[in-house]
């Protein structure tokens, strides 16, 4: 096992949707579509769909695509925010009726981090209020242990754009060798190699839909954290299951 002496991981850069719960698929996506429907307007992304819609990062940027791609022209900027803020409000009610959990191990990995004296931030180009919603309601009083967010309100280019994870680690005043960024897509992957970062991928649905050949440059492809979590791709555990020993031996085998 590798000790925090050895290890030169100071801190953890967490994504959020699809890292630390399923949002994409059983939130966001269902927000969009309660959204469409109450405005009227003819579209619905089954999960399939929604999948290829996440080629385009960011919810506004989402919606302006599919309504060009509707219409033929592009939508004005009131009716974007319009549809983006009452998408953001289903969003928050289904985080808050318990319709989206976190991952398994996400909760106890966080919390054996902030154990060890790590530094944890989320690092994330969703919106501040989603994020809001799924920290208040899945974290608790654990999210006390995310010292910084960064969010989409926050930068002006969203991932693959490294622009989120420099910013990150300005504010966290590091070098990138002294973190690790935990992603689930190849956007994500690309943003934080982008940015020097060593990157571990957390296979979600979307993104273990992707080519494996995206996730090349990651450290380490995890299915899960605990006990009972895989490496599908990098070394192997030292230490039985993929907890926060792992992140430390793939830390100090980056140098």
């Amino acid at each position: 096992m590798v000790s925090l002496v050895s290890s030169p991981l100071r801190a953890i850069l967490w994504d959020v949707d699809g890292t630390l719960a399923e949002t994409e698929r059983d939130g966001h996506r269902i927000a969009f579509n309660t959204a469409f429907r109450e405005a009227s307007i003819a579209l619905h992304w089954d999960a399939e769909e929604y999948g290829n819609r996440l080629a385009i990062t960011g919810g506004k940027e989402r919606i302006a695509a599919a309504l060009q791609q509707l219409r033929g022209i592009a939508p004005d900027r009131a009716e974007l925010e319009r549809l983006q803020a009452a998408k953001q409000l289903h969003y928050s009610a289904l985080v808050e009726a318990g319709a989206i959990q976190l991952k398994p191990g996400v909760a106890a990995m966080i919390a054996a981090a902030n154990a060890a004296g790590l530094r944890q931030a989320l690092v994330t180009t969703s919106g501040r209020s989603a994020v809001t919603a799924l920290v208040r309601r899945c974290l608790g009083s654990l999210a006390e242990a995310l010292e910084l967010w960064v969010c989409g309100e926050d930068v002006a280019r969203k991932k693959p754009d490294p622009q989120a994870y420099l910013l990150a680690m300005e504010r966290l005043a590091l070098p990138p060798a002294a973190a690790l960024a935990i992603e689930d897509t190849g956007n994500g992957l690309q943003a934080a190699t982008a940015a020097g970062l060593g990157c571990v991928i957390s296979l979600s649905h979307y993104g273990g839909s992707e080519s494996m050949q995206r996730y090349d440059s990651a450290l380490a492809v995890v299915q899960g954290f605990g006990p009972g979590a895989q490496v599908i791709r990098g070394p192997a555990c030292a230490a039985a299951g993929v907890g926060l020993a792992y992140l430390q031996q793939l830390a100090a085998g980056r140098g």
